[in-house]
């Protein structure tokens, strides 16, 4: 890797205002470590043919004296399920192969308003409806840390070619931990906002039905600083770019200084149990909260051990209406994991419309009194799963003695996409393998300011803690 493409998002920015680097040189850099790192990982799917043009039409915008935007020159990577004027986005469906937008998705939109260079596509999980990154049109895309291991799903494509130096950072989505889990399985950051601060319309599945209560686009770096500049130019901050500290709590959604803040760690969800290393990196995260001066304490939040089975009466059958109609007379196109989804969708029996509706009803109520305890705790430090990365199409995990079926491994995840909270990831520890373990913290509703301050703490705390990437 060169010393360039190692470097932050915020360096970067950096770097280009004080001309000290040029666009140009920044994403030649990029493009020369693609062409020897992405052939290993099928983590970029799509190149943007016009990056060297951009770069110089940027290098060109600051010797006019331009105002630079916060992003200004920088390349960003998107996942493959976001709409990119001109650019193919298939949502690694062989239905939308060759499909190309005529307009951006407005996350897009706000991304190049702000200087960004989008650079290329990252592969995803068909139709973003699995834990792996695994499709028809473009194939598996591989773990930068070990090669017979997932990068997680449906984002992992973005959070590999993150971690192996091909992107400085980059969009993805989440519906179920789709930026969390490859996040914590490539060991970088992941940010999950709260449903409408970041826009997400131009995404494909489409973010609407019981899908607009919890999927949201939101940033993926390298580091939490990175992940803040990422985000508040997605929720359109006017602070975008300030180089303000990254742990200030600032409004908007912030409340003010962390210290006394109280924080709640929990480790078991009773839904599904984690590893010895995955604790213990959560415990780690809080003790650092409570050596900065925040009050800590080991508690499992009221509700969170429905938010799984919530996550399943609401939002899988939803998947199944929708591949459905989009493979109607095309099944032959699906790939391994829709074909089994479609084949096995009628073993449980339909809910009812009242068991339906009891069930939007159910997970309101839960929410409501979650949100409400979280008046007097606003912060809660949780696992992103079970365990680290697994071996490409596991389907069931070994954890302490018990056997899971990986979506309920990672219902940890699940859990604040049902109660629509946002949500970070950060490493924290490794397994005995040597993998990387992100953690989980979690904030009250548009308060990601607040979640981003904890992270950079714990981040900072954590600085020294090994985190193997691709080199």
């Amino acid at each position: 890797m060169t010393e360039i493409t190692a470097k932050s998002l915020v360096s970067l920015a950096e770097l280009i205002r004080s001309r000290e680097a040029s666009p140009v040189e920044i994403m030649q850099a990029y493009l020369d470590r693609i062409a020897e790192i992405n052939p290993k990982l099928n983590a970029i799917v799509t190149l943007a043919p016009d990056v060297i043009e951009k770069a110089r039409e940027a290098e060109a915008a600051l010797i006019r004296g331009d105002v630079p935007g916060p992003l200004h020159g920088i390349p960003i990577t998107v996942k493959d399920t976001i709409e990119t004027k001109g650019l193919r986005t298939t949502s690694g469906s062989a239905l939308r192969a060759d499909f190309v937008p005529d307009r951006d998705a407005d996350a897009v939109g706000r991304l190049k308003a702000a200087g960004a260079i989008i650079l290329g596509k990252t592969n995803t999980a068909e139709m973003a409806m699995d834990y792996t990154t695994d499709n028809p049109v473009f194939g598996r895309a591989v773990n930068p840390n070990y090669p017979l291991l997932s990068t997680g799903g449906s984002s992992g494509g973005e959070a590999a070619a993150i971690a192996s130096f091909m992107s400085p950072g980059g969009i993805g989505s989440d519906l179920a931990g789709s930026i969390r889990i490859p996040s914590h399985f490539c060991g970088i950051a992941g940010l999950k906002p709260t449903v409408g601060r970041v826009p997400s319309g131009g995404q494909f599945p489409p973010s609407i039905g019981p899908y607009s209560l919890g999927a949201a686009i939101g940033p993926m770096a390298r580091s939490v600083g990175d992940l803040k500049l990422l985000f508040d130019v997605l929720a359109g901050n006017e602070r975008a770019g300030n180089r303000e500290d990254p742990a200030s709590a600032g409004s908007p959604g912030g409340r003010g200084s962390l210290k006394g803040q109280r924080v709640a760690w929990y480790t078991d969800d009773l839904v599904s149990p984690v590893t010895v290393e995955t604790g213990d990196a959560v415990e780690a995260a809080a003790r650092t909260l409570a050596h900065a001066g925040l009050s800590v304490v080991e508690e499992r939040p009221p509700g969170v051990e429905q938010g799984h089975y919530v996550w399943l009466k609401l939002f899988s059958r939803a998947s199944v209406v929708l591949l459905r109609d989009e493979y109607a007379g095309q099944e032959e196109k699906a790939g391994e994991f829709i074909r089994w989804r479609l084949a096995s969708a009628d073993k449980t029996p339909t809910a009812s419309l009242d068991e339906y509706i009891g069930a939007w009803l159910e997970r309101d109520r839960v929410r409501e009194k979650l949100v409400r305890w979280m008046e007097d705790v606003p912060l809660i430090i949780a696992p992103v799963g079970a365990t680290a990365a697994l071996p490409h199409d596991a389907h069931k995990v070994l954890v302490r003695g018990q056997t899971v079926n990986v979506f309920r491994a990672f219902s940890y995840a699940q859990t604040f996409n049902v109660f629509d909270l946002p949500a970070a990831v950060i490493p924290v520890g490794t397994s005995a393998e040597g993998l990387p373990i992100g953690v989980q913290i979690i904030g009250r509703p548009f308060e990601e300011e607040t979640v981003l301050a904890a992270a950079a703490v714990i981040e900072e705390a954590m600085s020294g803690a090994p985190n193997p990437r691709s080199g």
